[in-house]
């Protein structure tokens, strides 16, 4: 059985959420290689919380697969993504090996977080290449797709020289290990740094409808053409989505406030691709049904730039 078969081409049909004719996320070249939908999968809530309770095999695989079901074709994940009794990549590899040809599949590199779940210490030049052959390894493959140097472990982004870092990665990316570079939780500078080291295709920075504050650097990735992926843009990291204005256009469509959130990334900017993560499929359904609500004019002005 081919993968094709396995995960066939999703249905264009409407979805519940469906605002206006044709509508869907749209796609992105990501690198200027690889086509990819602007609605893609996060993993990181598969294993389960990060100090508990235990995640479902059953259940992450099952979410996995349906993700790609529905059309994702670009997961987001890490080695570091794990709970007590779970790995995220593993999940993924039980749950899609092997891999779709069409499905990129990207890593990230740089917090060091031991088996209790702490994450005391971000990973030397000297150690990222262990990070990378163990991602490699817990996925199966050969070659990773795409690896972000993630900097400032899961703070906020710190003002610190990256370049050493970056280039360990792109060295490993002239040796086949990486297909394509990314970075995360970056200021502007440092992204500056690293494309001055090698291409960057992706920066991964906390972004989202409440939570705009990285809008000067949206709009930068468009500009050069590299892909913004958002965490926490359905209000991840104790951001309310209760916001009245928010509720107002959900309720316009007849639309959950976590749908408006994807939507409205999609529509704020075309470098946007949005990676909402979810460990249930109720939730997965109707987070992938908001590639086709489109917002309009009324709608964005509505919700405002915040940044």
């Amino acid at each position: 059985m081919t993968s094709s078969e396995i995960f066939p081409t999703p249905d264009s049909g409407s979805p519940s959420t469906t605002t206006g004719a044709a509508a869907g996320p749209g796609v992105f070249e990501l690198g200027g290689t690889v086509t990819i939908p602007r609605l893609g999968f996060g993993a990181m809530q598969l294993p389960g919380r990060w100090s508990g309770p235990a995640g479902d095999t059953a259940k992450a695989v099952a979410v996995a697969r349906r993700a790609v079901e529905l059309g994702a074709r670009y997961i987001d994940t890490a080695a570091f993504y794990f709970s007590p009794t779970h790995r995220a990549n593993d999940l993924l590899r039980e749950a899609l090996f092997p891999y779709p040809p069409d499905v990129t599949i990207a890593t990230k590199v740089g917090p060091l977080r031991d088996e209790t779940g702490e994450m005391y210490a971000e990973a030397r030049p000297d150690q990222l290449r262990g990070e990378v052959e163990r991602n490699l390894e817990d996925l199966g493959v050969d070659t990773l797709d795409l690896v972000h140097l993630r900097v400032g472990r899961l703070s906020g982004g710190v003002a610190e020289p990256i370049g050493e870092r970056f280039a360990v990665l792109a060295a490993l990316r002239e040796e086949g290990l990486i297909r394509q570079l990314g970075v995360s939780n970056v200021t502007s500078g440092q992204l500056a740094e690293a494309r001055s080291i090698a291409p960057v295709a992706a920066v991964q920075n906390r972004f989202g409808v409440l939570d705009q504050a990285d809008a000067a650097l949206v709009d930068e990735c468009a500009d050069a053409g590299i892909a913004y992926m958002p965490f926490f843009a359905l209000g991840g990291g104790h951001t309310d989505l209760s916001e009245q204005n928010l509720r107002k256009v959900s309720e316009r469509h007849g639309a959950t406030v976590h749908q408006v959130a994807i939507a409205w990334g999609l529509a704020r900017s075309p470098s946007i691709v949005q990676i909402p993560g979810t460990a249930s499929l109720a939730h997965l359904e109707e987070n992938m049904a908001a590639g086709r609500l489109v917002l309009d004019e009324d709608d964005m002005a509505l919700l405002g730039r915040r940044g």
